[in-house]
């Protein structure tokens, strides 16, 4: 029985019976359309231009729809430039001005096949909710050419076109179409982590999830590193400040976020002037547009970021013997003299031993200069405004673990036992597993970024989003430890080694993955989990337990491509199957085919799915129910009509 006073509050905005029933039939006939089409992606890693290209290609639906509606009519070649065009009419429409002899011909030509796209990338929306998506300066011309019958008004029709190119706007308007065409062709985005570290601008990336119109985040051990630095961690400052230049991002960190990298420069140049700092050359992978610097003072800032992460790091795991991590303080199994380390009883040469701000006596003690560079960067981190902007974004667009139209969406694991169970983890002094333990770990998070300055709360809570970055029980680390500091210092690759939680074998196997469902509140007859984090080598199957699992890290970062021997994944989930695309690594002034995707349908539906079968469909069904309760009451004078 829905309350009358609820009813009351509906009848504000539908005040009449006649305005009720009109929204049930509105309701109605929504939930009989086809879903719309969610895309999935994973590990982007700061690789702005692979993303952008396969987001606004709709990784590869774009040509599809393209081939299907003019494959008897344009040739290969025509096909392909109007692909091209919808992904960067910025940088074509110039192009074929230049081109084309009779460009007025080309622009009315283009315009209408735009058109004929744009409405066949409509054709599962009502005419209302494609209205919304229309740029509000063309959206009258543009609902009149996607829904005019061509038949009975044919020079109506060709008159808005003609009046488009004689008021020379067609470059705004073909513009605009292009854009409208990729946003109506992903209905749902869906990030499954790690949009930062690597790569070299995750903040356009966060500029194009922020213009996207439905988009979630499932946060990543990397995007958790950087809301801690956000929130003022100096182990996460210094850890997204050493892969920064690791990878070379100085464009990312001082002209995307306007971190002040000069006092870490002029340190470095000082303390490690006589050091060579081999083992800390940077990878070059993508060469710095706005601030090239010099690869051996990149060096020397790298180990100097390095040293300080590792005497910030071991502080915090003194500072929380809980979090179980005692063996990852390594300065202190250091033999400064007979420069090795003593690791698990045996003793390692270092190819490095040049230590100059380490006591030997104490050291995790920063020096007075070490201290006073952090608070110098951690105020560029505190007073950054476009970094905060998109900080907010990952919290109100992002969670843990999402669960939307039965499918369970997280970034790297459940942490299992060797046996296969939910491990049980002991934070903050009450024990957690499972669906419990990512929910318990989403208000951390939050706490580390919202809660009261100063407070326990906050102080705790943001400590521990360095523990999310790498600890053994983190869901978002998945590995026993993290080996950054073997990899620099020592040669022997056994070192190096990272063990994985169970999670990673037992997810083979079908059973684990019915379970983990399950205790997520799903049903595994029909419902799937969507995961990344761990990259799928070359030959590997990204499918798991039977079908029931979908690994998508499939390389679109540079720095695993030699491991994956692809570009990416794209998972694709429409009314009538689930796909993977797989990705080429983008080559960039090549033409699109080179860059096309290879589909697989690895599930066919048997029912199409509508509206009405998704979690919106619920929530609409819902409504319904309201709202016939609110015509009931109308029908029968409960409530007075206006």
């Amino acid at each position: 029985m829905i309350d009358e006073r609820y009813l009351k509050l509906l009848a504000k905005d539908y005040p009449n019976a006649q305005a009720a029933a009109s929204e049930i039939i509105n309701l109605r006939a929504i939930l009989s359309l086809p879903k719309g089409t969610e895309y999935f992606f994973s590990d982007l890693h700061g690789e702005q231009q692979a993303f952008l290209y396969q987001l606004k290609s709709a990784s590869g639906v774009v040509r599809k729809k393209i081939d299907e509606l003019f494959e008897q009519s344009m040739s290969e070649g025509e096909r392909t430039a109007l692909a091209k065009l919808i992904y960067y009419p910025e940088t074509e429409y110039p192009k074929k001005r230049k081109q084309e002899q009779d460009f007025d011909d080309w622009c009315r030509i283009t315009i209408y096949r735009l058109v004929e796209v744009c409405r066949e990338a409509a054709s599962k929306y009502t005419r209302s909710k494609v209205r919304k998506k229309l740029p509000e300066s063309f959206a009258y011309i543009i609902d009149e050419l996607l829904h005019a019958d061509c038949s009975n008004k044919p020079h109506y029709h060709s008159e808005i076109i003609r009046s488009i190119v004689a008021t020379r706007m067609s470059e705004e308007f073909i513009t605009a179409l292009c854009h409208l065409i990729q946003q109506l062709l992903i209905d749902k985005l869906h990030i499954i982590g790690d949009i930062y570290d690597r790569g070299p601008r995750a903040d356009a990336i966060m500029d194009a999830l922020i213009n996207c119109h439905d988009v979630d985040i499932q946060w990543g051990n990397h995007d958790i590193s950087w809301m801690g630095a956000a929130a003022g961690n100096w182990a996460c400052i210094a850890n997204v400040i050493r892969l920064g230049i690791s990878y070379n991002t100085f464009d990312l960190l001082e002209d995307g976020y306007g971190i002040n990298l000069r006092p870490l420069s002029v340190f470095a140049e000082q303390t490690y002037r006589d050091d060579p700092c081999e083992v800390f050359i940077p990878h070059i992978l993508d060469e710095n547009q706005y601030d090239p610097v010099d690869i051996p003072l990149a060096a020397k800032m790298h180990k100097a970021m390095a040293i300080i992460q590792f005497k910030v790091e071991g502080q915090l795991i003194k500072k929380h013997p809980e979090y179980g991590m005692d063996d990852r303080i390594l300065l202190d199994k250091i033999d400064f003299k007979k420069g090795t380390i003593k690791l698990d009883g045996k003793e390692y040469p270092l190819r490095d031993n040049l230590f100059p701000t380490v006591d030997p006596n104490n050291p995790l003690e920063l020096t007075k200069a070490e201290t006073e560079l952090m608070k110098t960067i951690t105020a560029s981190f505190c007073h950054s405004e476009r970094l905060h902007k998109h900080i907010r974004f990952l919290y109100s667009h992002g969670s843990m673990y999402l669960r939307i139209n039965g499918n369970l969406l997280y970034h790297g694991c459940i942490p299992l036992t060797e046996d296969g169970r939910l491990d049980v983890i002991k934070s903050f002094g009450t024990n957690h597993s499972g669906r419990e333990y990512l929910e318990f770990l989403d208000g951390v998070a939050r706490n580390a970024y919202f809660a009261p300055c100063g407070s326990a709360e906050k102080e705790n809570a943001k400590d521990m989003m360095w523990y999310l970055w790498c600890g053994a029980k983190s869901p978002l680390f998945g590995k026993e430890k993290l080996s950054t500091f073997e990899r620099y210092f020592i040669e022997d690759k056994e070192t190096h080694y990272e063990k994985m939680n169970p999670y990673y074998t037992h997810i083979e196997h079908r059973s684990a993955c019915e379970m983990i469902l399950r205790e997520f509140g799903l049903d595994p007859e029909t419902s799937h989990i969507i995961n990344g984090h761990v990259p799928v080598k070359a030959g590997e199957n990204p499918v798991k337990g039977d079908g029931l699992l979908f690994m998508i890290d499939g390389g679109i970062s540079k720095a695993y491509q030699s491991q994956t021997g692809i570009g990416g994944y794209t998972f694709i989930f429409n009314s009538r199957y689930l796909a993977l695309a797989e990705h080429k690594p983008l080559k960039t002034g090549c033409c699109v085919e080179e860059n096309s995707p290879k589909v697989m349908v690895v599930e066919a539906i048997k029912k199409r799915v509508t509206v009405a079968d998704t979690d919106n469909g619920a929530d609409l069904s819902r409504q319904i129910e309201e709202l016939d309760a609110l015509l009931q009451a109308y029908r029968s004078g409960t409530i007075k009509e206006k």
